[in-house]
């Protein structure tokens, strides 16, 4: 079997039974699709090797050729995490004997925490967005406070249906990573801003035919349900207008929504269950984030720090 043919298969493999997303499965796809044209390139007169015959010494060459590129060691590593990923099924598929990028080693990657606006920063955001009856408005406001009451991430908002809402109880039903469910705290304040939201939602649709139903809880100026990209610009616009951070993007209010339950006492398990996070250790980032601040405060008031 030749490499594209493995390519293929792996990729069909995480489709059907990893149900992954259709955006993993683009990036893994770009990502192996350059090391199989490095690997044609990288033997000029040479016919590219079989599949049993790639070792740790093509794979090592590649990340050379990444490294004078100039990628991000983060960028490196997640090409590197799916060559191991694609072998490391090819493995046990016995289609090799073993998995070549085992023996190279990862990147270091620098230790980066995620910057969080404080609470007071996300409150002043929120509370200078205009609240009257215009579509647009109130769907952003609805959005923000969504994103930062219920720690969405911004595929889970923009993946939402009207049905997903349980308003009675306060709930969503979130369909994460991995397509996995799980249940979301819906916040008084986004509650509120979604009851103001849905009857300007049903004016949208007014014109639309009875018989093409729109499910998307938000929707764009044509009707349709919005991109995680669309998101990231609306941000970016009431940021702007409302001379705010601009460094803020979706992201941020899902790591303030960890941030703002630790610094208040909440349980760190807890807070993995309503982030959707299948691993303790990507919940943790968040107390050396607190750590950091905490260590802020001390040293702009300590008199001996």
């Amino acid at each position: 079997m030749d490499f594209s043919s493995a390519v293929a298969r792996y990729l069909e493999y995480l489709r059907v039974e990893r149900n992954c997303s259709a955006h993993t499965l683009r990036n893994y796809a770009s990502d192996l699709k350059q090391f199989g044209e490095f690997l044609r390139t990288s033997r000029a007169g040479e016919a590219c090797p079989a599949l049993g015959e790639l070792t740790h010494l093509d794979i090592r060459s590649y990340l050379g050729e990444l490294y004078a590129a100039r990628l991000k060691a983060a960028s490196i590593g997640r090409k590197l995490a799916c060559l191991r990923s694609l072998f490391r099924f090819l493995a046990r598929e016995e289609l090799v004997k073993d998995n070549p990028a085992r023996l190279v080693s990862s990147p270091k990657l620098p230790k980066t925490l995620p910057a969080v606006p404080t609470a007071e920063e996300v409150s002043m955001l929120l509370d200078a967005m205009p609240a009257d009856d215009a579509p647009m408005p109130a769907r952003d406001r609805a959005m923000l406070e969504m994103l930062y009451g219920s720690g969405l991430r911004v595929g889970e908002l923009v993946a939402l249906n009207v049905e997903h809402v349980d308003r009675r109880q306060g709930l969503l039903r979130v369909r994460g990573k991995g397509k996995k469910e799980r249940l979301a705290p819906l916040g008084a304040k986004a509650a509120e801003a979604l009851e103001r939201y849905l009857p300007l939602r049903r004016r949208m649709l007014a014109g639309r035919p009875p018989d093409a139903p729109q499910p998307a809880l938000f929707l764009n100026l044509r009707g349709g349900r919005l991109t995680s990209r669309s998101v990231g610009r609306i941000v970016k616009r009431w940021t702007l207008l409302l001379n705010a951070d601009t460094g803020l993007h979706p992201h941020s209010f899902r790591h303030a929504f960890a941030t703002h339950l630790l610094s208040d006492g909440a349980d760190l398990r807890a807070i993995q269950e309503m982030l959707g996070h299948a691993r303790l250790s990507s919940t943790q980032k968040y107390t050396h984030t607190n750590i950091r601040q905490l260590m802020e405060v001390y040293d702009r008031c300590h008199p001996k720090a």
